[in-house]
């Protein structure tokens, strides 16, 4: 994979580090902090090389910057990358990432991400200050993006369908994992029907058990009728083959970066299906973060994400008015709100 210039236009700082003690690889990205310290994840995955890996770090952090931007808060966006096995995680490796996000002085808030967990950012603590999960709240953690999703599912439902409940409709949701899997047990508690794949057969058992869901091959879940399709696992599965095959009229999940390429929005608006922007859908985390900082009960910290459903409505209602896609009113605004901090 080859990148040029443009590949890193809008980042403001692209780190890749080595550290041949504790054999760590990783990649941090600083994509914007006009608003605020940047804040996001830390992801460790076993990426084939480090293009992918490249790649990765340069949308999560930019799509940082826009979930905090859409949500007006002070923050910016950026993420870390550890090429590597998370199962291979050694309190060395962690401690000499640390060391680096101490040395950027506050300018980016480290949290945890697929490979990595809140026990890996209290390893961290003992090098760096600048971490999530330091407060009370984060000793109990709350399924804040699920929650957060589900808000904006319910202001998507009225929205199109006019109606508040979601009981009696059939959610499609692709992939069982730390935010999918609560998201179905909160909208089968709604009681929507529930439609879901995922690639281990345990989650997908559990869910058939659970909740009632009907279980399909993940290759088959864009062919599924329903009222709304949650896409909760990989990014960039919306293009132009999956998106002629979707059999739904709305589309809302957790899952970053759902579109392949910017195009997909208006194929989306092409074929009548409301799209609701990820980076509003799954902001729940850094509104957590956020929170935290203010009053870290778990029912302040829920409340607060809670505040995803009016935006979403909004947003709607603003794409009909007029007559844009609600990616191009989000896109607007953000840009908007980052250009009114001063110039990048």
């Amino acid at each position: 994979m080859v990148f040029t210039h443009a590949d890193f236009d809008g980042h403001e700082q692209v780190l890749f580090i080595a550290d041949r003690a504790s054999g760590l690889r990783a990649i941090i990205a600083l994509h914007d902090t006009r608003l605020g310290p940047a804040f996001g994840g830390c992801r460790m995955w076993p990426y084939a090389d480090e293009g992918t890996a490249l790649a990765d770090a340069l949308r999560l952090a930019r799509g940082m910057t826009y979930k905090a931007a859409i949500c007006g808060l002070p923050y910016g966006g950026g993420k870390t990358v550890i090429i590597g096995d998370p199962g291979r995680k050694t309190p060395a490796l962690l401690h000499a990432l640390a060391r680096v996000v101490e040395q950027l002085g506050g300018r980016y808030i480290i949290a945890d991400d697929v490979g990595t967990s809140l026990d890996d950012l209290a390893v961290m603590r003992a090098v760096t200050r600048h971490t999530a999960a330091a407060t009370t709240a984060a000793s109990a953690p709350l399924a804040v993006t699920a929650h957060g999703v589900l808000a904006a599912i319910r202001a998507a439902i009225a929205h199109r369908l006019g109606r508040p409940e979601l009981a009696g409709l059939t959610i499609a949701v692709q992939g069982l994992g730390n935010v999918g899997l609560p998201l179905c047990r909160a909208l089968h508690a709604a009681g929507a029907r529930l439609v879901v794949c995922d690639p281990l057969p345990a989650r997908t058992e559990l869910a058939q058990a659970e909740l009632g869901a009907v279980v399909v091959p993940p290759a088959a879940i864009y062919d599924q009728p329903a009222d709304l399709f949650a896409p909760c696992a990989l990014g960039g599965i919306l293009d132009e083959p999956t998106i002629a095959r979707l059999r739904t009229g709305l589309v809302c999940g957790g899952a970053n970066n759902q579109l392949a390429s910017p195009a997909d929005a208006a194929r989306l608006a092409a074929r009548g299906i409301l799209y609701v922007p990820d980076y509003l859908a799954n902001a729940g985390g850094v509104i957590d973060f956020h929170q935290e900082q203010i009053d870290d009960r778990p029912d302040a910290v829920l409340a607060a994400v809670a505040r995803i459903g009016p935006l979403t409505a909004e947003l709607l209602a603003e794409a009909t008015r007029s007559g844009r896609t609600p990616l191009e009113v989000a896109d607007r605004l953000v840009a908007a709100r980052l250009a009114a901090a001063g110039p990048a």
